[in-house]
């Protein structure tokens, strides 16, 4: 059974910077695709960025230049780096693992102050 915990969200000003980091159960982690997602008030869930099993990478268009995503597949974890973050990246974080389904993380909350 794959398990996903985000941790690493919180309050940060205009400008700041966050990292998220998701750790995961199940043997299924070094063959996925893992990803970030959003999702803010009222709106739906969106990519943020996705990184494959190779290391190839993905980003949405409001995020690049500002976040990195990486992952550590001997520690079973998922990292995305925030920086220059704007009050428009406020939302909840989920992490997603996909092989044959999608897995969920439960979210971390991030909140930027302006």
């Amino acid at each position: 059974q794959v398990q996903l915990v985000e941790s690493g969200g919180g309050l940060v000003q205009a400008g700041g910077s966050l990292r998220l980091s998701c750790a995961a159960s199940g043997s299924i982690f070094r063959i996925g695709l893992l990803g970030w997602y959003r999702q803010a008030p009222g709106k739906q869930r969106e990519l943020v960025a996705h990184i494959t099993s190779s290391g190839n990478t993905i980003y949405a268009d409001s995020v690049k230049g500002r976040f990195t995503i990486s992952r550590d597949n001997a520690k079973s974890t998922v990292d995305l780096q925030m920086n220059s973050l704007k009050p428009e990246d406020t939302a909840v974080y989920f992490c997603v693992l996909s092989w044959g389904t999608n897995y969920w993380g439960q979210g971390t909350q991030v909140t930027v102050s302006s």
